[in-house]
């Protein structure tokens, strides 16, 4: 006979029944998200841990008890796994954020000492600032801007993904690729 568990899986609403249903049986979502969706469904059922682990093609029944008391806290987002190993996250939304907020910023000549951004001048600037990142690195500032569809260009400068200064007899005009996402990847 198998321990009780120490922390059992709440009742499923029909929504989140319905959505780990549906991610269960999905060919597109990642195996980590069918299976996990899967062992949830098992204990759901009433199905021990192990036994849920072993319909879910996973061997560690404790694996599942982790899963269900992260299900427990979390709802749905449990299904998603998390950072899974290698240095910590250090730079966020807000971080990356303030990164493209700097660049789209023109650069004063005089306190910045550039007419247009290179990266070793933008993490000067982002170094500097009351509100920036003392500690970023020209390799986290390339990674944010190429992340955001921004690269530099053979003529040194900057363009962006999808958008494209135009010609025109009233003057130019920008115009934007609403597919330049799904083209780029």
């Amino acid at each position: 006979m198998s321990r009780p568990q120490k922390d059992p899986l709440r009742s499923l609403t029909d929504e989140e029944r319905s959505f780990v249903q549906q991610i269960s049986r999905a060919q597109s979502e990642p195996a980590s998200h069918v299976a996990r969706a899967k062992a949830i469904l098992a204990v759901a059922e009433g199905h021990t841990f192990t036994e849920a682990a072993r319909s879910a093609g996973r061997c560690s029944g404790d694996a599942v008890a982790k899963l269900v008391a992260r299900f427990n806290r979390e709802g749905l987002a449990a299904i998603e796994p998390r950072h899974g190993g290698g240095p910590a996250v250090i730079y966020g939304e807000a971080e990356k954020e303030r990164i493209l907020a700097e660049f789209r910023r023109t650069p004063d000549r005089e306190m910045d000492g550039t007419a247009t951004w290179s990266v070793k001048t933008l993490q000067r600037a982002l170094r500097r600032a009351a509100d920036g990142l003392p500690t970023v690195s020209g390799e986290t500032i390339w990674q944010v801007l190429h992340e955001s569809g921004i690269t530099w260009q053979r003529g040194r400068s900057w363009c962006e993904t999808g958008k494209v200064v135009r010609k025109r007899k009233s003057g130019p005009v920008t115009v934007i690729d609403p597919d330049a996402a799904s083209k780029k990847s």
